[in-house]
Order: structure tokens, then sequence, then C-alpha cells
């Protein structure tokens, strides 16, 4: 198992728990006080860390990164005989979205009238979303892709200008497959890590040889609340906890014959719509869709991408008459208005920072104000962080309430043990060995011959 899958697992079993430190919080108005665990910031096992990271990544992108612009969801799915290299090998899976993206690139330029007719003169924008799970917890990578559908020109002024691709249709990303298809695997040949012969075989395989597009979705520019969904469902977790139970309660889970059932979000092709685990079987799978560190698990491009020259011109982009405009109605209020949002609950604009307070985001994912006094409606406020064990523990006693954390099982033995073999030597090692069933004469020769080399001075 890689090291960092073990560490995101230990930190798991540390998120949430009182006794490894919390934080303070205070209400001014009636002394109302309450603590709050610290989090383990899990990339890839923790639930709540990972849905914490999707709501802070869908209010980045849709508050201060795409503009108000139609955009699209590019979905790739590649053949399972090349997914093992795009786990194992980082590299390879940037490669084979650059190709997807050229292709791309070419497919909304192609379709959208009125841009200019070279490719060096127009430009998209998209984030990438890297997927290394499926929905039954099975290693599936593909690529979830949202691209600002049209493309952008520079135009006399300096300005970024946008061409809609109002010709694309179903019939263009389904040709799509068949060119992405024989650019993959020349890539994939192209570095050795498939032969020749191997190549040509993938493509005579039926229909697209396993290689699947998909952008059916497609969002308005006003539909902002349709956007931050969108941009959710590319960056959720790998499962959902309230997805999975144990069978007979969580008492049950201390027995060896525990078993888990996690319901699937639609039936499989065979007709099933939960998986029956073992507490391990459910470990192993987890295991394999943690990604491997210093890995960002989206990515900008083209206009959107941080250092493009027409970024700030792209991202400032809003329709004209939504500018000077009076306030929607309820229903219409952009999620940068709505509850939990830095407009709506006061919160001071955070300047260049990208993060968004963790208030807001339970605001804006609950409908709720956490920082609000549940005993006189106040506002609470965070007096400190404590993290000194003695402090930790005095407190917690004080407070009644558990000040160890959850005792942690230990690592199992080897698996043979498991099993009943009778491991015992056939032969008795403390007898004596046996005697030779034949004899034979070791003794020397009855000729001794003089092999010493002659004297070169005699």
């Amino acid at each position: 198992m890689p090291s960092w899958v073990e560490r995101d697992f230990r930190a798991y079993l540390r998120c949430g728990i009182l006794a490894h430190g919390f934080a303070r919080i205070r209400c001014d108005s009636c002394g109302h006080e309450r603590l709050l665990a610290f989090s383990c910031k899990g990339r890839g096992v923790c639930p709540s860390c990972n849905t914490r990271r999707m709501a802070e990544v869908a209010a980045h992108l849709n508050d201060r990164v795409l503009p108000w612009l139609p955009v699209r969801q590019w979905v790739l799915s590649v053949p399972k005989r090349l997914r093992p290299y795009l786990h194992s090998d980082p590299k390879i899976a940037s490669g084979v979205l650059r190709v997807f993206l050229r292709a791309v690139r070419s497919t909304v330029h192609t379709t959208s009238p009125g841009a200019p007719a070279s490719a060096g003169e127009i430009q998209t924008g998209a984030v990438s979303f890297l997927h290394r799970f499926g929905s039954s917890l099975n290693a599936h990578f593909h690529y979830h892709v949202v691209v600002l559908d049209g493309v952008f020109s520079e135009s006399e002024e300096g300005g970024a200008e946008f061409h809609e691709a109002s010709e694309l249709e179903p019939r263009h990303w389904q040709e799509l497959q068949r060119t992405v298809q024989r650019r993959v695997l020349r890539y994939f040949r192209r570095h050795d890590l498939l032969d020749a012969s191997t190549t040509a075989d993938m493509l005579t395989w039926q229909g697209t040889g396993g290689f699947s597009i998909d952008a059916s979705v497609r969002i308005e520019g006003h539909d902002r609340h349709g956007l931050e969904r969108l941009v959710r469902y590319c960056a959720r977790p790998p499962f959902a906890l309230h997805r999975l139970h144990a069978i007979g309660g969580n008492d049950a889970l201390r027995s060896t014959d525990a078993r888990l059932v996690y319901r699937l979000p639609g039936p499989t092709p065979d007709g099933r719509t939960v998986l029956l685990l073992s507490p391990l079987e459910l470990l192993q799978r987890l295991a394999r869709l943690v990604p491997p560190p210093r890995v960002h698990r989206h990515r900008y491009h083209g206009v959107l991408a941080p250092n493009a020259r027409l970024r700030p011109q792209v991202i400032a982009l809003r329709p004209s008459e939504l500018v000077d405009s009076p306030l929607p109605p309820d229903d219409e209020i952009e999620p940068s208005q709505a509850p939990g949002s830095q407009a709506a609950e006061g919160f001071p604009p955070s300047g260049r920072s990208a993060r968004v307070r963790w208030a807001q985001l339970l605001a804006r994912i609950y409908e709720v104000l956490p920082l609000l006094c549940p005993s006189c409606g106040g506002q609470m406020r965070i007096l400190s962080f404590l993290t000194d064990p003695p402090v930790v523990r005095s407190i917690l006693v004080h407070l009644d309430l558990p000040h160890r954390p959850p005792p942690v099982a230990p690592a199992r033995g080897p698996p043979q043990g498991d099993f009943l073999l009778d491991q015992s030597p056939e032969v008795e090692l403390t007898a004596a060995e046996p005697a030779p069933a034949f004899d034979f004469d070791q003794s020397g020769p009855e000729f001794q011959f003089d092999q010493s080399p002659p004297d070169p001075f005699d």
C-alpha cells in the first residue's frame, strides 16, 4: 500500500474527535459556548472534508472564475485496457487530457459561427476534473471537463470577444470519439506503452473501442444555481456516507462476520442496486481511490488559466442588462447574493484570497447559519484554538465529554493465520539421518601422479 494512502486513513481516524483539539466558539450576548473539533482535510477517504472541498471549489468557480456565459460538460471515458496507466502515472493522465482538450477545442471552434478561421486566433476556456472512481466504489479513471460553450478572440480594443458554439450537435461529439480514439492510441504507442500490434488491434474494436464522449449537459449563462450544481457534481467525493450502513447497526461491526451495505445511485448493468461488502473489502476499495499527493484535483485551461492574458476580461463578463438591474426575485437570486454569501451576510470581501469561509460554506449548502447562537440568536465568534493535550483533556473532563479518542484496533496478522493449514514437517527433524541406499568407494586412487610443473631451469 502506498504511504500516502496510509496517511490519509490515519488522518481520517482523527477527524472530528474533540480529544485531538478543537476551537472554542462563544456568543457575546448570552455567553453560550460550544466546541468545534478539527478536521483532517483528507483528499480521498473522509466524506466530510471532501464535501467541504467540493462546496468550496463550486463556490469559487461560480463566484470568481466562470463568467456569465453558457458552459457545457464534456465527459471522456477510455477502455479498461488503458485505465491502469492513468491510475499509476499522473503524467500519462495529463497527456491524455491534453489530447482530449485539443480535440474539443477544434470541435467547438468549427461550430462557432463568426469566430476567426485561424486556430491561432481563438482560445477556449475550461476547468477539468480527474476522477479516479466510479459510482460503485470501483476504480474507473475518467475525465469531466466544464468548457465555456464557445471560443474567444481578441477584439481590436484588446478585450475578449465571445463566439458561441450555436451549431454544436450530438453528431459532432459522436464523431469526435473516433478522433480521440486514434490520437490517444497514437500517444500510447509513441510513449512505448503499447506495441504496434496491440494498437492496431484496438483500432479494429467494435464501435469506438471503449472510448466514450458525452457533451449533452449544457448550462445557460444566467443559471448560476445550475452551474454550481454542475461543478459540485464534477468535484464530488468518491463515495457518499449516507449511502453506507451496517447490517444490524454499528454494534454488529465488532463481529468477524460484519457486513456493510452501500446503496448505489443507480442500477448496474447486471441489475444490482446495492453492494454487500465486509469492512476489509470496503477499505480495499477505498484505498484504490485515494489520489496521490501533489496532484491537482482540478485544473484551468485556455483563457481561464492563471497566467492567461485574457483572463481578467473573461472572468468579468456579465450580461449588460444585469449590471444595473434591481434586485431579482428570490428564486432568481444568484449564489453570491444567497444566504451565506459575503453580500447577504455582511462578510467583508476576502480580497485576493480564493478560500471561502467555513461558515459561508455551511450556510450555502444547508441554508443555515452555523455562527448564530441557538439560545439568543446572536452572533457567535471563535475565541481560540486549543491543541495542548493537558488543556484539552481538562476542558473535556470538566464538560463531561469524552476526553480519550476512540481506540484504534491493531493491524491484523498475516492472512495465513486465518486458514487451518497443517504446516508441520513431514520428516521428524530430531531423528537420525538415514543410511544411504548404496555404498560408494570413496577411497583415494591406486596410483599417484606427479602433477607439479617442470622446472624451467632444469
